[in-house]
């Protein structure tokens, strides 16, 4: 329910029609006597920034510790990865995530074509 887009996947209320664009967070949703539910403030609001630090953080799983960059993406099952190039400071970091079907779900780094074993719990 989050997504906005999934509100336009088809044709009637899903759950509820809010009466807003169907491509925006509403800030706000009222209720009356006429109407179930009804959004409001869509294109005056943070509720934008937050849907996509959402999607950085938790769905890519990119977070940025001081300055140290985590990666711990929770992809669907149905994704074969994603790339994505992320600013840090003045340089520009080209990450590329590779979901694999088989395996017994651990996490493996590469760095310009090497293989780090230091997951990055390291003090340094």
């Amino acid at each position: 329910m989050l997504n906005p887009v999934n509100h336009a996947r088809s044709p009637g209320p899903w759950p509820f029609d809010l009466q807003v664009e169907p491509y925006v967070v509403a800030a706000d949703v009222t209720r009356s006597r006429r109407t179930l539910a009804r959004g409001g403030w869509t294109w005056y609001t943070g509720s934008a920034g937050w849907m996509y630090r959402l999607m950085v953080e938790s769905l890519l799983g990119l977070r940025l510790e001081v300055d140290k960059l985590r990666v711990a993406p929770c992809l669907p099952a149905d994704w074969a990865g994603f790339t994505v190039h992320y600013r840090y400071r003045e340089t520009v970091f080209h990450i590329a995530v590779l979901q694999t079907r088989a395996g017994n779900g651990e996490m493996g780094v590469t760095i310009d074509g090497v293989s780090q074993d230091d997951q990055g719990d390291s003090p340094d």
